[in-house]
């Protein structure tokens, strides 16, 4: 499980409209790491709006904004041209960078268990370390606390 004060477990992951993002290779600038479990569903599609919004302050703040789900590319494409978005979507389809942040859990809802990704923000400073990190995020107000975070990094 990556906490504060880690460094950032590294990745090159499959990204929307083809190509790779790689994490490592975004340094130095910082990087906003959010996981959320699906495209086009109403807390993640939310917070993806949020997210798009709020994103010229973030490049202002030197801070780059990747989301990361187990959602194909093809489906991150049609959910980022449906909703206009305007950030960087990872395909994590093996599930191996949900697990080594430890966002990969199990779920239990209506009394029904499964597996699947915590909503979870990671903020990595400029050299590759974990500032920052909100677990069972809650979308409302979410984006402008991790804006903030980030400015204050």
């Amino acid at each position: 499980m990556a906490e504060i004060g880690d460094t950032a477990p590294d990745f090159t992951l499959p990204r929307d409209g083809g190509g790779e993002i790689t994490l490592s290779a975004l340094k130095p600038q910082k990087v906003v790491l959010y996981f959320y479990p699906r495209d086009d569903t109403p807390g993640c599609t939310t917070e993806a709006i949020d997210f798009t919004a709020k994103a010229a302050e973030f490049a202002a703040a030197g801070a780059v904004v990747v989301g990361l789900s187990k959602d194909s590319v093809a489906k991150h494409d049609k959910f980022i041209a449906k909703h206009s978005l305007g950030v960087a979507l990872a395909s994590d389809a093996a599930g191996d960078t949900c697990e080594r942040y430890g966002v990969w859990v199990e779920k239990n809802m209506y009394g029904k268990k499964s597996m699947g990704i915590e909503r979870a923000t990671f903020l990595i400073d400029g050299t590759g370390k974990i500032a920052r990190v909100w677990r069972k995020v809650k979308v409302k107000g979410h984006v402008d606390e991790v804006l903030d975070a980030v400015r204050a990094l």
